[in-house]
């Protein structure tokens, strides 16, 4: 049993377990990318050992793309100071391989015939983790702490519309990838990195001949656009109405329900960095991002967990502990240092997500009976065992069909940036 779980009580019902083991995963998708990418991701599938299990390819990526960026957040904690070129180069290096790893994932699941519900979970998990750390690497590398504001927006927004994605799937039942959408964002960051790598993260202060703007300015008029379009496509839902009954959600709650607890992490955010004496956003943009990031992926799990169980999602949750104390301090004229409090609140909020996943995959491997990091796997020349091989079907009942065709458990992609 994983040391950080909870051991109080069971976080998922027998109601909720069930439900899940009769999740299908449906998704369309109109991206303008995946469609190029595919011979890619099936050569580098066809490459990956049958042995190897789709979770343990989905977290492999994430530590490649949270260390990547963490090395760069040493050099320019605040996105001031320009970082060396190369943990430019590394942190784009390491998002292809995130993006690489999260598309073939599923892949290797339908392969293997392994395909879970656990499956989805895990790679939704992952990507409300990495969403914070791309944001935080490219507002860093082009250098956006010059402009706190704006860092402040391109962040939350890439952190809440990831959110919004699930909000849509959990009226809807069906994840929807527009034209311009996860794989369109991921390659535009990495681009971005390459021209810090190549040009140096200065470029980006530099004015642009005639026009008089920043290039980093236009680099948030395009992302802006893209938000624009996201949000859009999410005010739909509005109009077309759950899938649930008399226009609810899957769970048969109202389709405003999940706004309560994206306000409760997105508000305090804004009110705390606005009111700061101490200026403790602009002084510690990074921390403070991630931070509040492991609190929004908290709540965001919760909320794929709601809709994949079918079930009404609880507003109120542990990690908010830290930005109410960050709130209550300022309140109080700011008797602990702000700073203290920040740190607090990022430990906090990711021992408190950590824990939560842990014990959430682990009810659902003892209920699956299926491991997490592991699949079975038959050597070449041996022969298969008639009870290796039904156990090996009965883990295949929870897939469904994916975006590139065929059965399949998980997605390659789930955020919008």
């Amino acid at each position: 049993m994983p040391l950080l779980a909870y051991r109080e009580k069971h976080i998922l019902s027998a109601q909720q377990l069930r439900k899940l083991s009769e999740h299908k995963y449906s998704c369309t998708s109109a991206s303008l990318l995946d469609p190029l990418l595919q011979p890619w991701w099936n050569w580098l599938v066809a490459q990956t050992p049958l042995w190897l299990a789709p979770n343990l390819i989905t977290i492999v990526g994430l530590i490649v793309n949270v260390v990547t960026t963490l090395i760069l957040i040493c050099y320019s904690p605040n996105g001031v100071d320009a970082p060396p070129r190369w943990t430019c180069l590394l942190c784009a290096l390491g998002l292809f391989i995130y993006q690489s790893l999260d598309s073939i994932d599923g892949k290797q699941a339908r392969r293997t015939n392994t395909s879970s519900p656990l499956g989805e979970l895990f790679d939704h998990g992952c990507d409300s983790i990495s969403t914070v750390f791309v944001a935080v690497s490219a507002c860093i590398s082009c250098q956006l702490g010059h402009y706190p504001n704006w860092l402040f927006f391109q962040c939350f927004c890439a952190i809440a519309l990831f959110y919004c994605a699930h909000w849509q799937t959990y009226v809807s039942g069906t994840m929807r990838f527009g034209r311009i959408d996860v794989t369109e964002a991921q390659f535009s960051i990495i681009a971005i990195h390459l021209v810090s790598a190549v040009l140096g993260p200065e470029i980006w202060l530099t004015k642009i001949p005639i026009v008089g703007l920043s290039w980093n300015y236009t680099i948030l008029i395009f992302i802006t656009f893209g938000y624009t379009l996201n949000i859009i496509n999410f005010l739909k839902m509005f109009t077309e109405g759950g899938s649930g009954k008399n226009g609810s959600t899957v769970a048969g709650t109202s389709v405003l329900s999940p706004s309560i607890p994206l306000t409760l992490v997105v508000l305090p955010a804004l009110m705390i960095a606005q009111k700061s004496p101490q200026n403790i956003f602009t002084e510690h943009a990074s921390v403070y991002i991630m931070a509040f990031g492991m609190v929004a992926a908290k709540v965001t799990n919760k909320l794929v967990i709601a809709h994949m169980t079918k079930s009404e999602m609880d507003y109120l949750d542990w990690s908010l502990l830290g930005p109410a104390l960050l709130f209550l301090n300022q309140y109080f004229n700011c008797i602990v240092p702000e700073i203290w409090l920040l740190w607090f609140t990022l430990i906090w909020g990711t021992q408190d997500l950590l824990r939560y996943c842990a014990q959430v995959c682990l009810e659902i491997c003892q209920h699956l009976r299926i491991d997490l990091f592991r699949i079975p796997y038959t050597p070449k020349g041996v022969p298969t065992h008639p009870a290796t091989a039904s156990v090996s079907s009965q883990s295949n009942f929870g897939s469904s069909v994916d975006k590139n065709g065929g059965t399949a458990h998980r997605k390659s992609k789930s955020k919008p940036h």
